[in-house]
């Protein structure tokens, strides 16, 4: 195939992964407590922090899954880094962030233990593991798409190569996050975060120069969306029934409008990302909960020298996401201008690699999209382990032991993690359906809603309870989870009613109704319960730590 790596390529390629897995390896000989393993022994600096911050989110799901949702709907994906991010992690660095550094927590359901009760934190600990746990999956299945698209491995049957690639990133990632806990992911973060931004901005320049300039890619791109709409509306009319309104709105698409160029988009888009669903669904409630309260994000501030510099690491992170949805999303719209009949939009950033790179920057961009990869892997793999140990196994079954048996437990949930991503990964390769930035944002969507709902009431309104935290959520994702069963083709065509929501994959609107739901049901049972004790909940909530620093001065 074109795009196979040649020589140079993997000579780039060894000297990178090698490079990685001994400083890895390094900073494991430092590991001998569980605190230096879960919290770098709280001794990272601000900007190593911000770097991790930014490798972590930006993974190898959303090199390809943002790509292929740009190769799909256009530029309007970029707003989950410019509006989904930079705003919640400026609130994030001066109101919660502070709070959980002072608190010494190891993990935000155990903030949530302090603030509520028991019953809290197992909830939100479940849902959290269960995310990451599936998500380790998701992404090592979005490394084998990768490389199935620049390597060979012609002497391995077809199925099997897809099992070949997921378990070399497995072992890679996993030799480093099992020996060097936090230091480890955090400054081999660092690493790849710049590799990751210079192999992704090589790209975009090479993919803007292929075309001759952003203005001739416009008219490709126009040219391209004229084509794919007719092709559409042919189908459509070729089809028994015939699905009249989605037919009259193909025809009466604007032909000068340019889709995969604007960054709002209208009510009725056909796409995930209609301009409501971006401002509430993604700015006010995923964006906040993914920010605060996401364990493998708020864990690298926790290991913060001081407070300070905990806040310096978000606001520096908030920087430098205002370039990322240049060199992620991008790409995917100079795919759709190059080649525009693509059958799986998620290989549309591994297709542009393959075609735009020569030998030796191909192993280059290979080794910056593993740096994305095993930045989010290794985040995620340390976190739930984090929280298998720190939320379960010390909470509910010893929680008198050693530091050092805290670390044997953390390095053993550290392997069942990876063998199960392995699984999951293999089973993911079967689904055909829905990108793999969809299936990301839909799993988060189930309970981030809920999520945040608790997180808000907890550390901004003092007479929120802990039983009117734990209905509130369980209530909240039973509800997303029931629009989502709802809004399936089968479900609502066997009860005969109408879809829920006309978009496609919208998980924007699930978490909107699920923290409205939530938020209602703390609120009500809140007000009906005995409320927590001042005691309980001093430090812990926003106004009452304002009130603590005005009688000290």
């Amino acid at each position: 195939m074109p795009g196979q790596l040649a020589g140079l390529d993997f000579v780039v390629l060894v000297a990178y992964l090698g490079g990685t897995l001994l400083l890895g390896l390094f900073l494991g000989r430092g590991m001998h407590t569980g605190k230096d393993y879960f919290l770098a022994g709280r001794n990272l600096p601000w900007w190593v922090i911000g770097m991790s911050l930014v490798a972590s989110d930006i993974g190898g799901t959303d090199i390809i899954g943002v790509g292929g949702a740009a190769y799909s709907y256009g530029m309007a994906v970029g707003n989950f880094e410019w509006i989904g991010c930079i705003p919640a992690m400026l609130i994030g660095a001066f109101v919660f962030i502070p709070f959980f550094w002072r608190s010494g927590v190891y993990t935000i359901p155990e903030f949530m233990e302090r603030r509520y009760n028991a019953a809290v934190r197992a909830a939100l600990a479940v849902c959290w593991l269960g995310f990451m746990a599936c998500n380790l999956g998701i992404m090592l299945f979005a490394s084998a798409k990768m490389m199935n698209g620049m390597l060979g491995l012609e002497f391995l049957p077809a199925d099997y190569q897809t099992l070949a690639y997921i378990l070399l990133t497995a072992a890679l990632v996993g030799v480093y996050t099992y020996a060097g806990g936090l230091a480890a992911v955090v400054y081999t973060d660092t690493i790849q975060c710049v590799v990751m931004i210079g192999g992704c901005l090589l790209v975009v320049v090479m993919g803007i120069n292929e075309f001759g300039g952003l203005g001739p890619l416009r008219d490709a791109v126009r040219e391209n969306e004229a084509q794919v709409r007719q092709a559409q509306i042919a189908e459509l009319e070729a089809a028994d029934p015939i699905d009249e309104r989605e037919l009259q709105h193909l025809k009466n698409a604007d032909p000068d409008h340019i889709e995969h160029t604007e960054l709002i988009l209208p009510v009725d888009t056909r796409s995930p990302f209609p301009w409501p669903g971006i401002l509430i669904g993604l700015a006010m409630v995923l964006s906040p909960a993914y920010w605060f309260g996401n364990q493998a994000i708020v864990q690298r501030s926790l290991g913060a020298k001081s407070e300070f510099q905990a806040k310096a690491s978000y606001v520096s992170g908030a920087l430098l996401k205002n370039l990322i949805p240049i060199i992620i999303a991008v790409p995917g719209v100079i795919a759709f201008a190059k080649f525009p009949e693509l059958k799986d939009a998620d290989t549309a950033f591994p297709t542009l690699v393959a075609h735009l790179l020569p030998s030796g920057l191909r192993g280059l961009f290979l080794a910056a999209f593993l740096a994305a990869l095993m930045s989010s892997v290794d985040s995620y793999l340390n976190s739930a382990a984090t929280i298998i140990t720190n939320d379960f196994y010390m909470r509910f079954y010893k929680p008198d032991i050693s530091d050092e048996h805290v670390l044997s437990v953390g390095r053993v949930a550290t392997i069942v993690l990876l063998i199960w991503a392995i699984g999951f990964a293999t089973a993911v390769s079967f689904m055909e359906g829905s990108g793999i930035y969809t299936i990301f944002q839909t799993l988060m969507a189930f309970f981030q809603g809920p999520a945040l709902a608790i997180l808000l009431c907890g550390v901004l309104w003092r007479r929120a309870t802990g039983s009117g935290a734990f209905v509130g959520f369980v209530t909240g994702v039973a509800f997303s989870v029931t629009l989502f069963t709802l809004n399936q083709q089968a479900v609502y065509t066997a009860l005969g009613i109408e879809p829920l929501f006309q978009i496609a994959d919208p998980f924007l609107y699930f978490s909107v109704w699920a923290f409205l739901v939530s938020l209602t049901v703390i609120i009500i049972v809140s007000l009906c319960t005995k409320p927590e004790p001042d005691a309980k909940i001093a430090g812990l909530v926003y106004q009452r730590h304002l009130r603590a620093a005005e009688k000290k001065d």
